[in-house]
């Protein structure tokens, strides 16, 4: 069994199914675990969003989608070497990963045609679900029910700490600054079961720009900065560009020290296993006194 995953969270999911050895190629982003980042890449970016603002990378991304143009290339023959048996794929979002249609393409061009299993969570069940299906695939049915009943008990048992608090916070995710982006799809979610109330976001559905005076009436306790892609030094980078905004320090979770830089990139932007990790991790912003954990630097800092 030779799988190609051109998605972070799927190459994520097939290592979490004991399918490293198996991985025989992935995207330039690929880099969990470590082993990940060994593996032949078969995708790349457009786009070098380490020497670009956030404003300039929203902007290159929006003409190049009104152009119709992608914001990814296959590697054809580099993905014909390895002649998979399994494509990991997404349909979920153009921004995230290389086009569906793309992947298609390029797979009519092997010998063999593999399967293709595209995955398109909107929230954690579906994650969870994605899970169970690349598990199907790949003949690893059995391993992926014990993972995703291990990620369950870890759900469940902040749902059962959090339950103890009668508070709930309102908490104001931000997936991009630059312009202004909420948090959607599983991130609402995740707020709720971490018992907080999201003020801007909709459970299962895409993030979305905001106005800056919506984020303003809607009064955050809490905001989490958490960037699309972004580890927490390139969003305490970003991160300066809040404070231009009229009445910033007068948000409640301003005046209160209760905004946080998180992994997105590791923890909340990618749709596999490590989601768990994100729910445990705002659980310890929300509710301190039921999860005083002290999480790495690399995970979240507060900043003011």
């Amino acid at each position: 069994m030779r799988v190609c995953s051109l998605l972070p969270g799927a190459t994520e999911i097939a290592f979490a199914l004991g399918l490293g050895d198996n991985v025989v190629g992935v995207t330039h982003e690929c880099d969990y675990p470590a082993e990940a980042r060994q593996k032949p890449i078969v995708v790349r970016s457009l786009i070098d969003s380490n020497r670009m603002t956030s404003l300039e990378i929203d902007r290159w991304v929006s003409e190049r989608l009104r152009s119709n143009k992608g914001l990814y290339i296959i590697d054809e023959e580099r993905l014909r070497e390895p002649a998979p048996d399994v494509i990991l794929t997404q349909g979920l979002c153009d921004v995230c990963a290389i086009d569906y249609n793309e992947v298609v393409s390029a797979s009519e061009t092997l010998a063999k045609r593999p399967k293709i299993v595209s995955l398109t969570p909107n929230c954690m069940t579906d994650v969870l679900h994605d899970l169970a299906r690349v598990g199907e695939a790949t003949g690893q049915s059995k391993k992926a029910e014990q993972v995703i009943g291990d990620l369950k008990q870890r759900i469940s048992e902040v749902r059962e700490k959090v339950v103890k608090s009668s508070a709930r916070p309102r908490v104001a995710c931000l997936e991009w600054f630059n312009p202004i982006y909420a948090a959607g799809h599983w991130i609402p979610e995740m707020i709720e079961i971490a018992g907080a109330e999201d003020v801007l976001g909709r459970r299962a559905e895409p993030s979305k720009k905001v106005a800056w005076q919506s984020i303003r009436e809607s009064a955050p306790e809490i905001i989490v900065l958490m960037p699309c892609g972004f580890d927490v030094q390139r969003t305490l980078q970003e991160a300066a560009v809040l404070e231009q905004n009229e009445g910033w320090h007068e948000l409640p979770a301003v005046k209160a020290g209760r905004v946080y830089a998180v992994n997105a990139h590791a923890f909340f932007s990618r749709p596999g296993p490590r989601l768990a990790d994100g729910v445990e991790i705002l659980a310890h912003i929300i509710h301190p006194e039921f999860f005083p954990m002290q999480p790495s630097p690399d995970a979240l800092q507060r900043i003011t």
